[in-house]
């Protein structure tokens, strides 16, 4: 398993290489982010860690954000390393796409098991989709391609985020069904996060947006959770 450590400072980024180095992974350390991003031109790795903070020139959100924009980059899972971190901090990582994040300091046991649970997740996903075989779903003007990865809508591509199309697939599996928010944070984070109810609900709304619906398509069952019917509304 390959893991990327970007993080400005030296003697972190030195500790997580050692480490991770010990734990038979391959990591390399990077602490700008055009070093990083040089690299992710040669080599994509399985798992970025991710320090929030990085230099003034590009902190480690806007990289985040960077990184689930773009088509090639966008599925790699990421942890984000954050300095005294609040609970917004925390909402607003999540919602841009990482998949956990650790304050800082933390121990060396916690940030261990984060990668492997993030690991795990990753390869269960993937299980998943191999045992169920591909599927697409078409509802109304949007089409989506989960072994792709692609959704369009009106024909034309709309780039989501891993969150956002787990999100969407998840929910088209389930049409007809309501699902709850909890299990919704399961499904698509795989764990538990006092700030759930806030983070399920912005990705839900960034993924209309992205997918132009009004509330048609994905609904809001209040007090509850969010579905899709089983046919589309005309």
């Amino acid at each position: 398993m390959k893991i990327y450590v970007v993080d400005s400072d030296e003697g972190t980024r030195s500790m997580l290489l050692y480490v991770l180095g010990e734990q038979s992974y391959t990591a390399s350390g990077f602490e700008t982010a055009d070093s990083f991003k040089a690299a992710l031109r040669t080599e994509l790795p399985n798992l970025i860690l991710l320090d929030s903070v990085m230099t003034e020139k590009e902190d480690g959100l806007s990289l985040l954000k960077w990184l689930k924009a773009d088509r090639r980059t966008a599925s790699i899972p990421v942890i984000l390393l954050m300095e005294k971190a609040t609970e917004m901090d925390r909402v607003i990582g999540l919602d841009l796409g990482a998949d956990d994040y650790l304050s800082k300091p933390f121990g060396i046991l916690e940030l261990l098991s984060r990668i492997r649970a993030v690991a795990r997740r990753t390869v269960e996903s993937s299980k998943s989709a191999a045992v169920n075989g591909a599927h697409s779903y078409d509802y109304g003007n949007v089409h989506v391609d989960e072994d792709g990865h692609v959704v369009t809508v009106d024909g034309e591509e709309v780039l989501l985020t891993r969150k956002e199309f787990r999100l969407l697939c998840d929910l088209l599996r389930n049409q007809g069904r309501v699902l709850t928010r909890d299990q919704i944070m399961e499904q698509v984070w795989g764990f538990d996060y006092g700030g759930a109810t806030r983070t399920v609900d912005i990705h839900i709304n960034t993924l209309r947006k992205k997918i132009h619906d009004d509330g048609t398509m994905i609904q809001t069952v209040r007090g509850i959770g969010y579905k899709i019917d089983k046919e589309a509304k005309e």
